[in-house]
């Protein structure tokens, strides 16, 4: 199927293109002229990535480089593909009509991959960001082979809705549950994801989807995703916490996403509170290991068998109890009251550590929780000085699409760049 919504991952803030009133970067005395003529196509391309069309009056503004030196640049673009007539600009007065050019968006296209627990889905845009095709198929795999045979077909079947051929994809990025081990190449803390942390998942899945795959935890992504077009678009910090299946932290601090010493910054499912009743001290020590005390907790399970020894018998699913909540049930309503007690003391947490002004709540039962209830605001009153702002996250089932789209079209970038240039031989 061909998708209508435009621009998914255009507005990440981590590529740094030149502003108006920018100047071309001087290059060193005794620099050859096939290095200047690299450097000025380089900076002429960027500026066009930055002001999406321009004429070459406009570049050479922009760029200060002189309006001989942006044709030149511009006409090497063009025969490389990568830069492309885009129309006429009226005269202002009695001159002739200005040639426009932007970046050609069908230089190259992106492909990005969200593995979840129930749904792999997966979608196509090109280089300004246009969706080309989306698709989403149930997850029922059991196992490892499964699971590659699946998130494969997803791909496949994106990439025929789009009519694109593999060759045609510049950058990949799969995003799934836990963390990336480098030295044994897999994830990591995914117990609830079968397979998906077993050896040979992640060369196995490149090879059957035929690129080079960049892969990265799901929660990240969708916290690139709220930083480009979502709830904290436009600011340099912000925490983006995800309650689902599973319970997660992206953290976006001094305007990029903060991972920390080994790439497990936000695993906050980890944090030991709350209590396991019932449990002694070895079977408490493997929860916490396995799984977490935090995503025990306030994760969709543990809120399910929370309800239900609170008395809930009946309910089976996370929305269920919000349903009932909704309704006025009186032990829904103090069930949910305690869940919220319990997210509280995490934002607290968190809050108390990065400060970081504002709380993005998403995932299932993170966007109903913010939506729903005023009463998570004064818990937090109750706990902490502190006071970050809250809000709901802007994506839903489509965070980590966006999220992976967005940062492939980062690498894309740089990638077809090269290979453009070097295949006309224009790079140095």
């Amino acid at each position: 199927m061909r998708a209508t919504r435009p621009r998914v991952g255009v507005g990440a803030r981590s590529v740094t293109w030149p502003k108006e009133g920018d100047t071309a970067v001087l290059p060193a005395s005794g620099t050859t002229p096939q290095v200047m003529r690299a450097l000025n196509q380089r900076t002429v391309f960027e500026c066009l990535r930055s002001r999406g069309r321009a004429s070459r009056t406009e570049i050479a503004q922009q760029t200060k480089l002189s309006k001989p030196t942006v044709s030149l640049a511009v006409g090497d673009l063009e025969r490389a593909g990568l830069v492309r007539l885009a129309g006429h600009r009226p005269p202002t007065g009695y001159g002739k009509p200005s040639v426009i050019f932007e970046p050609d968006p069908t230089a190259g296209y992106v492909l990005g991959i969200d593995v979840g627990r129930r749904w792999i889905r997966a979608g196509i845009a090109d280089l300004s960001g246009f969706s080309l095709a989306r698709n989403d198929i149930a997850n029922t795999s059991r196992g490892a082979t499964d699971l590659i045979s699946m998130v494969a077909r997803a791909a496949s079947s994106v990439r025929e809705a789009a009519a694109l051929s593999t060759d045609r994809i510049a950058t990949t990025v799969v995003g799934g549950p836990g963390v990336i081990d480098p030295k044994r190449r897999r994830f990591v803390y995914a117990p609830r994801l079968p397979g998906w942390s077993s050896p040979g998942v992640l060369d196995a899945l490149e090879e059957s989807i035929g690129s080079k795959i960049r892969f990265d935890n799901d929660v990240a992504l969708a916290t690139v995703a709220e930083s480009a077009r979502g709830a904290a678009r436009g600011r340099s910090n912000f925490a983006y916490l995800w309650i689902g299946s599973g319970v997660g932290l992206g953290l976006w601090l001094d305007g990029r996403l903060y991972r920390g010493a080994t790439g497990s910054a936000g695993e906050v499912g980890f944090l030991p509170m709350g209590l396991a009743t019932g449990m002694d001290n070895l079977q408490l020590a493997a929860v916490e290991r396995r799984q977490g005390l935090i995503e025990r907790n306030i994760g969709a399970a543990g809120i399910v068998r929370f309800a239900r020894q609170s008395g809930v018998r009946h309910v089976t699913e996370v929305k269920a109890l919000f349903d009932l909540a909704r309704g006025g049930d009186a032990l829904a309503v103090r069930v949910m009251e305690q869940v919220e007690r319990r997210l509280a003391h995490l934002i607290a947490t968190v809050v108390a550590l990065v400060d970081p002004g504002l709380i993005v709540l998403g995932g299932a039962i993170g966007r109903n929780l913010v939506t729903d209830s005023d009463s998570l605001v004064d818990e937090l009153a109750h706990m902490t000085p502190l006071k970050p702002r809250l809000a709901t996250a802007q994506f839903g089932d489509e965070a980590v699409v966006v999220g992976a789209i967005t940062s492939a079209l980062e690498d894309a970038q740089e990638r077809i760049f090269t290979d453009r240039m070097s295949a006309i031989g224009l790079l140095v």
